[in-house]
């Protein structure tokens, strides 16, 4: 199977008063094309910094990673725009991630005309892209602030899904919803994977909420990787001892 993310012994460290915090420590995984690998761990473990790292917002101290076979982090130029074509990400606040001055259906097409597509052709595959996660189309016309979270955060996976990534990292993407809406994305997102073979970077601090989805489970504590494994594997038979405490803390 086609390795479309490969991460090899990155490590990120911070200084605080000149004192160093490595937040990220020799970490090493891969994601398969069709494939949803979770990261979880608590406030802390390094899991966002990671995410971070591979889409560039910060760059590693230390280590390696490939998109596609190609290494990008310290891409410029025509290679760092061909690095924003293949990952996007779906962030834990959708609002906060929509320009509020502009509708739905404007922020979902910006990427697209942004690649040359025409305002046509971009608002055809505009609705389209709304349908897909079950948006009816008059949501174009809508504002952030006009919208539950939950819509939003359909709409930003929506925008996502614009450009047709080879990775899509979502950061905490359903924490900031309800319960019940977490389940309906959760479902979606399990709907498009299927559908669309994504590949899928799911970080979040729930083991509850990636057990549907994901198809192997990264546990990270204090910077490092401490137990992977399928999500039946991990929630049943966990190896770790911070493993088991993050376990209990969501079943017992």
């Amino acid at each position: 199977m086609e390795t479309i993310l490969e991460v090899k012994n990155v490590t990120k460290v911070f200084y605080k008063n000149k004192v160093p915090f490595t937040a990220v420590d020799q970490i090493s995984f891969c994601i398969k094309k069709g494939e949803c690998v979770a990261i979880v761990g608590e406030s802390g473990s390094g899991k966002t910094t990671t995410a971070k790292i591979l889409t560039q917002l910060i760059h590693p101290d230390a280590g390696n990673v490939f998109l596609d076979g190609i290494e990008y982090i310290f891409a410029k130029g025509k290679l760092r725009k061909e690095f924003y074509t293949k990952i996007q990400m779906v962030f834990q606040m959708p609002q906060d991630s929509f320009d509020p001055r502009r509708s739905l259906g404007d922020g979902i097409m910006e990427s697209m005309r942004n690649h040359g597509m025409t305002k046509k052709e971009a608002q055809k595959r505009m609705i389209e892209l709304l349908q897909m996660v079950e948006l009816a189309p008059e949501y174009a016309k809508r504002y952030p602030h006009q919208v539950s979270g939950g819509q939003c955060q359909r709409a930003a996976i929506a925008r996502a899904l614009a450009i047709a990534p080879k990775l899509i990292v979502c950061d905490e993407a359903t924490s900031a919803l309800d319960v019940t809406v977490q389940a309906q994305i959760v479902t979606l997102l399990k709907k498009l994977k299927q559908e669309m073979g994504l590949s899928l970077l799911f970080i979040s601090h729930d083991l509850g909420v990636v057990q549907n989805l994901c198809d192997r489970v990264l546990v990270m504590y204090q910077g490092k990787i401490v137990e992977e494994g399928t999500p039946d594997c991990i929630i049943q038979n966990p190896k770790d001892d911070y493993t088991k405490k993050l376990i209990e803390s969501v079943f017992l």
